[in-house]
């Protein structure tokens, strides 16, 4: 079934030089294809939007100041089940946790900084998307 789903390349994976990378990554699998990207510094009120389920949490105030405190790249990408098959290539949050062959694993040093978000459902990916490109929804 092929679905869409928003990424986020982060502003460590754009500092350090990773967007070909994991851009290469996403693009290298047969059935997926990538419908929309943008580079753009994401603004406060776009951040509480995206991260408002963590709001309140001790790691929301730390979180959208890194994710303002550069540019990231946003994606949408179509394909046979993209939504959890970019979660896998992604890796768990931990970089330490991730197996190597994952970008986490791979590229990853710390939790904070984890260089990519993956909707993790339909829903959210839906969601997601009308904050990032609401003229594709």
């Amino acid at each position: 079934m092929s679905q869409r789903t928003l990424v986020l390349l982060k502003p460590d994976a754009v500092r350090r030089g990773l967007i070909g990378e994991i851009v290469g990554r996403i693009e290298s699998k047969a059935d997926w294809r990538i419908t929309a990207m943008e580079l753009r510094t994401l603004d406060r009120s776009t951040l509480e939007q995206h991260y408002a389920e963590h709001q309140g949490r001790p790691f929301y105030e730390p979180l959208v100041e890194f994710m303002a405190s550069g540019p990231s790249v946003a994606l949408v990408v179509e394909g046979e089940r993209v939504i959890e098959g970019v979660r896998t290539l992604a890796g768990p949050t931990d970089p330490i946790q991730a197996a190597p062959g994952t970008i986490r694993g791979d590229y990853g040093t710390i939790v904070r900084e984890n260089l990519i978000h993956a909707s993790d459902s339909a829903e959210s990916a839906e969601r997601e998307m009308k904050i990032f490109f609401p003229g594709l929804v």
